[in-house]
């Protein structure tokens, strides 16, 4: 049975897995395109609407999540949802008969949702669009931000909560989190990842090397050529820059 997928997953390794046993379940599946962004996917989705049946879909990317992709594309097609959230998708997935499998990946359970797909959607035409809109909304109300890590400190590990972070840095790969007393942390993150985990409401991307916490936030500083210069507690060693092409988007979140 002809089946044309399209995998929407930022972590390579975890996509060719998925891609292997898509093929190894229904060798009539054909991977249309492997995504692994909310801009690449959103582009490509764009440019190939009708040409794909069915998305596999990570939730959390490495630029935002499913739900940032589903405000900028109208999708009505079937979603099967890969995911290591069981703890808030569980419910809402399965009381809206939407399918998802969770990492690592169960053969098993990954062709009970294509069985799913090719009995409800392939044969009925059922649209799939509304309720996959009530998965988002639920999602959206549920899905938990990241709420602590677990840290190294002085030869133990120790809970870091996120609240008490006033910002994270990174430099040479490894991401550093201060708090307010100016104690560093060494969080096993990039900083990609720490985005689309944390509260967007309560931290903000400042640029490459910085996301702050809204609570850390001293002051805001005019700086040369229409950029700001964001002062916070405690102080790091490098300054906080907003680009100019940011600004709107940094004032926007200060005054949520």
């Amino acid at each position: 049975m002809n089946i044309r997928v399209a995998i929407i997953e930022d972590e390579p390794a975890t996509a060719r897995h998925l891609r292997y046993l898509l093929q190894e379940i229904e060798p009539g599946i054909e991977v249309l395109a492997t995504l692994n962004s909310v801009a690449t996917a959103t582009a490509w989705l764009q440019a190939n609407k009708g040409a794909y049946q069915l998305l596999f879909m990570d939730i959390r990317l490495i630029d935002g999540t499913s739900f940032d992709l589903f405000e900028k594309v109208a999708i009505d097609t079937p979603v099967i949802f890969v995911t290591a959230y069981d703890e808030y998708a569980l419910k809402a997935f399965k009381a809206n008969g939407i399918d998802y499998v969770l990492k690592p990946f169960d053969e098993t359970e990954l062709a009970g949702a294509i069985n799913k797909f090719t009995s409800r959607y392939q044969q009925t035409a059922a649209p799939a669009a509304p309720e996959l809109q009530q998965v988002l909304q639920y999602l959206k109300a549920q899905s938990g931000f990241k709420k602590s890590f677990l840290v190294h400190f002085r030869d133990k590990l120790i809970p870091l909560q996120v609240t008490d972070v006033q910002w994270f840095y990174t430099q040479n790969e490894t991401v550093q989190a201060a708090t307010a007393s100016g104690q560093l942390y060494t969080i096993e993150d990039t900083l990609e990842k720490l985005q689309t985990a944390l509260d967007p409401n309560r931290f903000f991307r400042a640029n490459r090397q910085f996301i702050i916490n809204r609570d850390a936030v001293q002051e805001i500083n005019f700086y040369f050529t229409g950029r700001l210069l964001v002062k916070v507690n405690p102080v790091p060693k490098e300054n906080i820059l907003i680009s100019k092409a940011r600004v709107g988007d940094f004032k926007e979140w200060m005054s949520r």
